[in-house]
């Protein structure tokens, strides 16, 4: 008796006859005779009486054929037979197909699914080749069957699909001062720790590129200005030691003088020791601003990942008032503001001003001054960002202003959005944690389904039966991931495992990392609010006080549910504003395939971005920071507001403090401000000129404008995928 089937992917499963019953009714579908269920069974309870307990998929195909040869229906099995070859051919044609618009360096979606990753390189076309090949074998191999249905049907996406088998985890928040302090290994070689600020700015480099390559997602450094302002007092240390070596003096005594401010100034008029130390101080600075050069130029030019892309990284600081950390602020802004190169603006590190009341927001905060700065940096260069810290849900109970590691209490954040504080399995902090992999859920669809039910009432509350079905599964999915990861060894993870990552300095190299996984987060992500919404009630939550009552109760649901998967399977859930660059358009796709155009719901070639107001709707900023933060305590995994503004706002900081003003009102707990920005791709002329067609400085019609996606800014729109292409074009400019 047949109790088992071997699965092509080596999957062992229950026998069900029925499986074989549907597939000859299939074959005799298409012939002139039509069904026969009376046969099928017959065939299939012969099947089930063989002589062992397994049988392969393949050896049960054949013994349905030889079951149909022997039966009066021969011509059911030769469509069978080609029904069965069809599909051989179509899997591998499949891939066929898509390998060769790799070779070809096509730009089509599946090419162009990362923005930031040049698939037309001969490492990047690995990287698609192994890509694509992984993705089928995590659907056959790797999910349980009905996950595989509901990614299939377009109800949940699961990302980093392709690194799925690898066990990588996504995304790091660096606490960097163990790298600086300690030094680390890395391959082949090895690092002392830092005695200048130089060395601080490359080993902060290597650590974020040496981790990428240990995962899928990005690399962050939560206070990165606490954690290089340590060496700049000892770069000034050194300077201090040369000088007086120069003069022939003992300068020793002051090596730990106070200083207000490192501020270069003239030394005409200054004397002795006070012109030894503004000297010193001066060329501090000089070396700060020339270490944050090589910083950022190293992030926007040092390649992982097998040489085809540059490191998702981001930094936050902002809050460091010492005079050290606040030279480190300066000058890294400094620094953004000049550009790279022809003067560019670097598209990494993702930049993140920590906003805090107390310290670097209000005229009367020490760090004011450097906040100002950091606006008008951003009208020029679209970075810094803005964490919000003092929105109730990213504040900390331990922060004080007079701790000198309040750092470890300050919420920081992935540029792209991603935001990992909360824990229920260590301290509520950012530093060494990150999220493990996070599933979206296609909440349109589920909308979409439930259109027939002519009541509103009932027709709402079908979607919430369909959502909590969903939902369920995808954090079963999780979970199931999540067992996967924790298996591997802190061997495969040098440097990760080696001691970034919370409670990694205390495993053995060949101790899997399942008794620290859990101090990460994973993530239920959501895309389309908006077109949900019109689905359901026929107005997205920007339009209609009634749709933002009903979006609010959505998300609030799958907060909730998301609590009690955190206590069901003792992991880190939270909800997740999916930024979605691929997944926008394939949702799309397959729900306008099935279901065909529907206004304000499948008539666009993308759904939009989580809990956001659609880029096509006109309003103020202040609307949509109003129907937007509230979204943002809720969704706990990462969340992001952005705005669109007009004009050249190079000359106008103010209307960047102003959005941050917005903010602080509403509670937004992540925020940036869009705009335009023209390059020139021959010269890197930049500048704000609305529809610029000619470069003004070396005349090259190669111009292309900045923009940012999900959360990062990309610095050609060549790469940009089908779907976000058609977003862009309808972004409108709030005012």
């Amino acid at each position: 008796m047949v109790k088992y089937v071997v699965k092509r992917d080596g999957r062992i499963v229950d026998f069900n006859n029925q499986k074989i019953v549907a597939a000859i009714l299939k074959a005799m579908e298409v012939t002139d005779n039509g069904g026969d269920i009376v046969l099928a069974a017959t065939i299939a309870d012969a099947i089930s009486k063989k002589d062992t307990d397994r049988m392969s998929v393949e050896e049960i195909q054949d013994c349905v054929e030889m079951e149909l040869m022997k039966s009066p229906r021969k011509e059911v099995a030769k469509k069978y037979i080609a029904y069965r070859n069809q599909r051989s051919l179509a899997r591998k044609a499949k891939s066929r197909e898509i390998f060769q618009t790799i070779i070809e360096a096509q730009a089509n979606d599946i090419t162009r699914e990362n923005a930031n990753m040049n698939a037309d390189t001969p490492a990047g076309m690995m990287m698609k080749f192994a890509s694509e090949s992984t993705k089928t074998f995590v659907d056959e191999c790797l999910l349980s069957e009905d996950v595989k249905d509901a990614v299939q049907n377009g109800y949940i996406h699961i990302h980093d699909k392709d690194y799925y088998p690898t066990k990588s985890l996504t995304c790091l928040q660096h606490p960097l001062d163990k790298i600086l302090n300690e030094g680390f290994q890395a391959g082949h070689g090895e690092s002392r720790p830092a005695k200048r600020i130089e060395t601080a700015a490359v080993l902060a480099c290597i650590s974020m590129e040496t981790v990428q390559n240990e995962m899928h997602g990005g690399q962050a450094i939560p206070a990165f200005d606490f954690y290089l302002a340590p060496y700049v007092r000892k770069t000034f240390q050194e300077e201090m030691d040369r000088i007086g070596q120069y003069e022939g003096k003992d300068y020793s005594h002051l090596r730990d003088v106070e200083i207000d401010d490192y501020i270069r100034r003239d030394l005409t008029g200054m004397k002795g020791e006070e012109k030894a130390v503004q000297h010193c101080i001066n060329q501090t600075v000089s070396r700060v601003h020339q270490a944050m050069e090589a910083f950022v130029h190293n992030m926007n030019t040092i390649h992982s990942r097998g040489g085809n892309q540059v490191v998702f990284s981001s930094i936050n600081y902002g809050t460091d008032t010492s005079a050290e950390g606040r030279c480190i602020i300066r000058e890294i802004l400094n620094t953004t503001y000049e550009g790279v190169g022809n003067g560019a603006t670097a598209i990494f590190p993702i930049q993140i001003w920590k906003k805090k009341r107390g310290v670097s927001y209000l005229p009367s905060d020490k760090n004011y001054d450097l906040y100002k700065f950091a606006c008008k940096v951003t009208a020029r260069r679209f970075f810094p960002n803005f964490i919000n810290l003092d929105a109730p849900y990213n504040f900390h109970e331990n922060w004080k202003e007079d701790d000198p590691k309040r750092y470890m209490w300050e919420c920081a954040t992935m540029g792209c959005r991603t935001r990992v504080f909360e824990n229920r399995f260590g301290d509520k902090t950012s530093i060494g944690r990150g999220n493990l992999s996070f599933t979206t859920v296609n909440i349109v669809r589920l909308a979409i389904e439930c259109m027939g039910e002519k009541d509103k009432e009932a027709r709402i509350g079908l979607f919430f039966e369909k959502l909590d079905k969903v939902l369920e599964i995808a954090a079963k999915q999780l979970d199931e991931r999540y067992e996967f990861q924790k298996t591997a060894l802190k061997k495969q993870f040098p440097l990760l495992m080696g001691k970034l990552w919370t409670g990694s300095e205390d495993l053995k190299p060949t101790d899997t990392i399942e008794s620290i996984i859990n101090q990460g987060t994973l993530g239920v992500g959501f895309i389309g609010l908006a077109e949900c919404l019109i689905a359901l009630i026929g107005k997205h939550h920007g339009e209609s006080e009634e749709a933002q009552e009903l979006g609010l109760r959505i998300v609030t649901f799958m907060r909730d549910k998301v609590n009690g998967f955190s206590e069901t399977y003792h992991h880190n859930y939270s909800v997740l504003g999916t930024p979605a660059e691929g997944l926008s358009g394939r949702f799309t796709r397959m729900d306008k395939k099935k279901f065909g155009i529907i206004p304000g719901v499948t008539d666009k070639d993308y759904y939009t971005n989580s809990s956001h107001i659609p880029v096509y709707f006109h309003c103020t900023p202040k609307h949509k920071a109003e129907i937007e933060a509230p979204y943002h305590n809720l969704e706990r995994g990462g969340h992001i507001f952005y705005v669109e503004i007009d004009g050249d706002a190079t000359h106008n900081p103010e209307a960047i403090m102003n959005i941050v003003d917005l903010m602080d009102k509403y509670d937004v707990g992540y925020g940036s401000v869009n705009h335009n920005r023209n390059r020139c791709l021959d010269c890197g002329f930049e500048d704000s000129t609305e529809d610029l067609k000619e470069c003004p400085h070396c005349h090259s019609k190669n111009i292309d404008t900045l923009q940012r996606i999900t959360g990062y800014l990309v610095g050609t729109t060549n790469r940009w995928n089908s779907a976000k292409l058609a977003e862009l074009k309808d972004r409108i400019v709030h005012k």
